[in-house]
């Protein structure tokens, strides 16, 4: 299904990259949704103007503090395009029946998205059973919480025994600072001000053995990407090349632009850009990602969210949810 809403998407997103059709939109301006403290190479091309000169058209940037918030907000038609969406937020939407469709890997990272326990607690992975009766902070729907999930069930605690509290990262942080919580999961600046009061468990390469894989997708509805497939397609081209200069580069200027566009200080982005990696469009596209195996990891990820109770159901297949047509015209292929 995957290759033939590619092959239909592509015929018509080359004429529109070709001038040989109009903007689908029409409005003239678009909304696009991201994080704040998530230093990305994007942030220097959104600064530049790159994307509305691309685009042709005004782009606005809203920022949000959850991937679950992002879906609501491209449900209530608020925003067209959101980048580094979780990919268990986007699976607990498109489970409960919001059409919307990954159009590409935004960023892959491991060490930049985990669970932190009060330092005063003196836990660590061997001892990991004590944390039954605790309480948690975890933002719920999103890749902490997924990861939050498999962690306690690697480490045998029972999800009954926690008290867990619906925190966004910011706010699970000041939380753990205060002792109001005696572990917090998240990401980002939250993540990083967490560590400050405590330790991990798991370091990002343990995870990953575990099959606990952290990526962030660019997502939109099905129905903005089928009318204005030409945009998204543009869009994931300007992407892809701030990309490309990053990985190339790395400068100090492109740097100072991205932290302060992302509100962090240069060596807080420093710190946390070093632990992201942003696939080409060429890896993108093959079997390791979007190809294949991301449609597979969301289906697992659903089914440990209906294990958990988190979700009522998953769905039988997340391949419709997959649509390479916008990176493939994007990358010229």
């Amino acid at each position: 299904m995957i290759k033939k809403t590619t092959c239909a998407f592509v015929a018509g997103a080359v004429m529109a990259l070709t001038g040989q059709a109009a903007l689908a939109d029409g409005h003239g301006e678009i909304t696009v949704g991201y994080f704040l403290e998530w230093p990305m190479p994007f942030l220097a091309a959104k600064a530049s103007g790159a994307y509305d000169e691309a685009l042709g058209m005004k782009v606005n940037w809203v920022s949000f503090e959850t991937g679950t918030a992002m879906s609501a907000a491209m449900a209530s038609g608020d925003v067209q395009i959101s980048v580094s969406q979780g990919v268990p937020p986007f699976v607990v939407a498109t489970s409960g029946g919001q059409d919307i469709q990954i159009v590409d890997v935004a960023v892959s990272y491991s060490e930049n998205d985990n669970c932190v326990v009060a330092a005063s607690l003196e836990i660590d992975k061997d001892s990991a059973g004590e944390l039954a009766g605790k309480k948690v902070a975890v933002p719920l729907g999103t890749a902490a919480h997924y990861g939050f999930l498999r962690q306690m069930d690697h480490f045998g605690v029972d999800l009954a025994s926690l008290q867990i509290v619906d925190m966004a990262p910011p706010e699970g942080a000041a939380a753990l600072s205060q002792g109001a919580v005696d572990f917090a999961c998240g990401w980002g600046g939250g993540l990083a001000r967490m560590r400050e009061y405590g330790n991990i468990l798991l370091t990002g390469a343990e995870k990953q053995e575990l099959g606990i894989l952290v990526f962030d997708v660019t997502s939109a509805p099905a129905s903005y990407i089928a009318e204005s497939g030409d945009v998204v397609a543009k869009f994931a081209a300007v992407t892809a090349a701030a990309n490309a200069e990053w990985k190339a580069n790395q400068s100090d200027e492109m740097l100072a632009v991205i932290a302060e566009q992302s509100g962090m200080d240069l060596e807080a982005a420093r710190a946390s850009i070093s632990g992201f990696e942003f696939p080409s469009v060429e890896e993108q596209l093959s079997e390791a990602w979007l190809g294949g195996n991301a449609a597979t990891f969301m289906k697992g990820v659903a089914d440990v969210f209906v294990e958990s109770g988190s979700i009522d159901k998953a769905l039988d297949s997340y391949e419709d949810a997959v649509n390479i047509g916008p990176l493939s015209a994007a990358g010229g292929s």
